[in-house]
């Protein structure tokens, strides 16, 4: 483990308890005073179409471990499985009413507040890659953006999301690794925020520029 965590500067590995109690807290708070919301999605969701309420999807966590990201269900069951929206030839066919809301706020990713405080996921770090984003993953490689926990939102989240290509997306987030520290963290949270509610940089399909 120590070999892992080479790559981190001494502040930083002092950092990191803090940001996983800040982790914990925030996220325990989140299901607390937002479980009215996720009740009242979780009714919508299931209203607008059939399906579960959640979509659980494979995703790739620190040191490439595997864990199962959890999001509100935003597309209809029968859309192409593990194929990232962005990819798709047509996705608006298969987004409910519903999950373009969630979409355009980010309000589907917040059951990911679970996946936080187990401990799969941060508030802030690397976007989890799919399991099958095998390019991404090494691009990835090349600046330990495998090693660190992935996150809720992250730097290249803040600087292009769905328009970056690959390579840059690493390197973003290869520089959020070699940057990152509570101030970081806050600035990426404040822009994530700001951000959501404008639907920015957000690409739905593989014919949306």
């Amino acid at each position: 483990m120590a070999n892992k965590r080479q790559f981190l500067s001494i502040r930083q590995k002092i950092y990191l308890p803090f940001k996983r109690f800040f982790d914990i807290l925030l996220s325990l708070l989140t299901i607390i005073v937002f479980s009215p919301l996720y009740i009242i999605l979780a009714i919508l969701v299931k209203c607008s179409s059939k399906g579960p309420v959640f979509f659980k999807q494979e995703r790739i966590g620190k040191y490439k471990k595997h864990f199962k990201i959890l999001k509100f269900r935003t597309m209809r069951i029968d859309t192409p499985k593990d194929v990232p929206t962005h990819l798709l030839e047509n996705p608006e066919i298969y987004i409910t009413g519903i999950g373009r809301f969630l979409r355009k706020t980010s309000l589907d990713e917040i059951p990911q507040a679970f996946n936080i405080f187990a401990g799969q996921m941060s508030i802030v770090g690397p976007r989890p890659a799919l399991y099958n984003q095998d390019d991404l993953v090494a691009e990835r490689d090349k600046y330990h953006a495998n090693d660190v926990v992935p996150g809720l939102s992250g730097w290249a989240q803040c600087n292009g999301r769905d328009t970056l290509p690959i390579p840059e997306k690493a390197k973003l987030d290869g520089e959020y690794v070699k940057r990152f520290n509570i101030w970081f963290d806050i600035r990426i949270i404040f822009k994530t925020f700001f951000q959501a509610f404008r639907g920015k940089d957000e690409v739905e399909g593989m014919n949306r520029h």
